[in-house]
């Protein structure tokens, strides 16, 4: 009999598991896939950063490194080596997964893991063969899966989701992305640096819709600099497969109908809790109508002794989150009393520029009536960013107008993705815009401009603009 036994091994549930060896409990995780770590780790967050990584460095190559006084002749882009490095982070990723549980004496199981009742598994291999264990608790950590459109059908071909994306023999002369998303921007970028025409087709009336409005635009203006087009408030109706050439119809504001041809179509409209074979029911575990599962806000399900966490519950589909939920549950089994604030964890897309973003957006502090005020300072000002040619962007700071807490950071720039990291420091100390403003920043840096963005909030005191 386990003391736990935790149901997927991607950020969420290995983390979990390791939290729960750590705090003297016996722990047992179920994975479905021959690797550990989930999409994060072998589909999702670690193999895009890479292929990203490799696809600026070719954009730099190709289109600044003159300016930086370096001559290059014969550039080409090697995607099968692209795709063999990516192989290779992800395996170094996964491989450090399995030391970890090794290192935290926790039993690592094979194959899908689906309820027989509330304290017993079943775990069933590739081959039919299955066995049962039993936990005490269980922590359902199954993540998500793509989403996709009923009329839309995913050929993993020329119609494919982020998990294809990730492994294209050849960089597509058109790709067309539905979904003006996170991944579809990011995986869009990829190939878009690599030579790519990219068109965006997105049913709201601005990309990445979600995050504040002005980062939206910003990022707009910089994609179209490496050749993305975009079709906002346009709402797919069809995606046809020829062979060789996709055509994607779609209906505009004024219900005119587009069409656009490309040799691939990547459908990133989001993605859905993943929950089958689970058997939930078995358990007596509620699913919601979204296919969510539902849990209290000590993400315990219905069920006392079953908790839920990451993708497959309510709230933003990130690994951090999930993380962070993983470590707040087996805290709460050996009743510690952890905390999460959910308004303070940070978003990132990993186009270039970066986004980052933590707390309230604008249009939430208008909808909620309260009063705030703004400071904005632009990466055209900063000389760090000057330096190394990375001009495009701004940070943003929301602040409160009467006690100037800083209630959101909003940025979009050069490596904002590590930055937003100390306006969530701030924000969970509930500093003020002046508290950073007056803080010493090393000079030249980019995180400077958070510092301008807050005395800009602070009686428009920016000293740069």
């Amino acid at each position: 009999m386990y003391d736990v036994i935790v149901i997927g091994s991607g950020p969420g549930g290995y983390v979990a598991a390791i939290r729960c060896a750590q705090l003297g409990m016996k722990t047992a995780i179920v994975e479905k896939y021959p690797t550990l770590g989930g999409t994060c780790l072998n589909v999702g967050c670690i193999p895009s950063k890479a292929l990203l990584d490799s696809s600026e460095h070719y954009h730099n190559a190709a289109h600044t490194f003159k300016t930086h006084g370096i001559n290059l002749s014969n550039l080409s882009a090697d995607i099968t080596q692209m795709i063999s490095r990516k192989d290779e982070v992800v395996k170094q990723n996964v491989d450090g997964i399995q030391f970890l549980m090794k290192k935290n004496k926790i039993d690592v199981h094979q194959g899908l893991g689906s309820f027989v009742n509330a304290t017993t598994v079943k775990v069933t291999k590739d081959d039919g063969a299955a066995t049962e264990i039993q936990g005490k608790n269980i922590i359902i950590a199954t993540g998500s899966k793509p989403s996709t459109l009923p009329f839309i059908k995913i050929d993993k071909d020329r119609v494919i989701t982020s998990t294809e994306a990730l492994n294209l023999k050849e960089v597509p002369k058109h790709l067309v992305v539905i979904g003006g998303g996170v991944i579809g921007l990011e995986l869009g970028s990829v190939y878009a640096r690599l030579g790519a025409k990219v068109s965006v087709v997105e049913f709201m009336d601005s990309l990445i819709p979600t995050m504040d409005r002005t980062m939206g635009k910003e990022l707009q203006k910089s994609l179209k600099k490496i050749g993305f087009e975009f079709f906002l408030k346009h709402k797919v109706t069809s995606v046809e497969n020829a062979g060789k050439e996709v055509t994607v119809k779609a209906e505009n504001g004024k219900g005119e109908t587009v069409e656009i041809k490309g040799d691939y179509v990547l459908v990133s409209i989001g993605r859905r809790p993943y929950t089958e074979g689970l058997n939930a029911e078995a358990a007596g575990v509620k699913l919601t109508e979204r296919g969510q599962i539902e849990v209290n806000d000590h993400l315990q399900t219905n069920v006392p002794n079953i908790y839920a966490i990451g993708d497959v519950v309510k709230g933003a589909m990130l690994a951090h989150k999930a993380e962070e939920e993983g470590v707040f549950v087996a805290e709460t089994l050996v009743g510690q009393k952890p905390h999460i604030n959910y308004n303070l964890i940070p978003g990132v897309v990993y186009t270039w520029p970066e986004v980052a973003a933590v707390g309230y957006t604008e249009e939430q502090l208008k909808e909620q009536g309260r009063k705030y005020k703004t400071g904005k300072f632009p990466f055209m000002a900063s000389g760090r960013a000057r330096a190394s040619m990375d001009t495009d962007g701004l940070v943003k700071v929301l602040a409160d107008a009467e006690t100037d807490e800083i209630l959101g950071v909003h940025m979009i720039g050069p490596r904002t993705a590590d930055m937003i990291a100390e306006a969530v420091v701030a924000m969970e100390f509930r500093a003020s815009a002046e508290d950073i403003s007056r803080m010493s920043h090393a000079h030249p840096t980019y995180t400077e401009a958070f510092k301008e963005a807050c005395l800009a909030a602070t009686d428009n005191r920016a000293l740069h603009v």
